[in-house]
């Protein structure tokens, strides 16, 4: 987003989570099902972390053609599959279940010390599939979303106009590496979406209204986005 552009985003607050998990369910399949009218096939991508799963044990039974669905994650943590911390085990487990187990996950993840030894490999199988149709996005209380921390070892490089699609990132206080898609290619997506819960988060949303993609993340991809809040 160019500094100086004013940001208009759709903020949408709801009852209760379970209220939340059902309506964003509900947008994001119909999303889906709207671009694949138009499209052969659609890539969904979509964060890890706690979140987002009740939303995914709503999305998986939506009614749509996921077998030409391919579904992707927004960033992973550098650790194999079989981790707890492996954002690839939650989506396998919750989202490519039901009927969204004819999708095809692009993987952000595969056997290596770091990521940046198949960095080639992993773009390799992104790059045909983009833009992406529908993403799913969370922010943390310090305004980062996908793995684009502020204070990260490559922050300037995920945010830049001409990012890569991906980008191995390391942060102060995240254990192990991480490997995200790049602000620019978040933020090309079609369809837009935020989810957070708390009011901490709703207080750091409003506090990224005027700061620098640098100091707040969030605010790179927040254009035209629609953020959906409960408490």
């Amino acid at each position: 987003m160019a500094r100086g552009k004013t940001m208009t985003y759709d903020l949408q607050t709801y009852p209760d989570r379970e209220m939340l998990a059902m309506d964003l369910a509900n947008q994001l399949s119909g999303d889906l099902r709207m671009l694949l009218k138009h499209e052969d096939r659609v890539v969904l991508a979509v964060p890890g972390g706690t979140s987002p799963g009740p939303v995914f044990d709503d999305l998986c039974a939506a009614d749509l053609d996921w077998s030409r669905v391919d579904v992707m994650l927004t960033d992973e943590r550098w650790v194999p599959e079989d981790s707890d911390r492996s954002n690839t085990k939650l989506i396998r487990k919750r989202l490519l279940v039901d009927r969204a187990a004819a999708a095809r996950l692009l993987p952000l993840y595969v056997p290596a010390h770091q990521p940046e030894e198949v960095l080639a490999e992993l773009e390799a199988q992104i790059v045909d599939a983009l833009p992406l149709a529908v993403v799913l996005l969370g922010m943390g209380t310090d305004m980062h979303t996908a793995s684009i921390f502020p204070g990260a070892d490559q922050l300037d490089l995920a945010l830049a106009h001409d990012a890569p699609i991906l980008v191995p990132m390391r942060a102060p206080g995240a254990p192990e590496p991480r490997i995200t898609l790049s602000a620019r290619v978040l933020n090309d997506a079609i369809r837009k979406h935020v989810l957070i819960f708390g009011a901490d988060k709703r207080d750091a949303l409003d506090n990224a209204k005027g700061k620098k993609p640098e100091d707040a993340p969030i605010i790179a991809v927040l254009d035209g986005a629609t953020v959906h809040w409960a408490e």
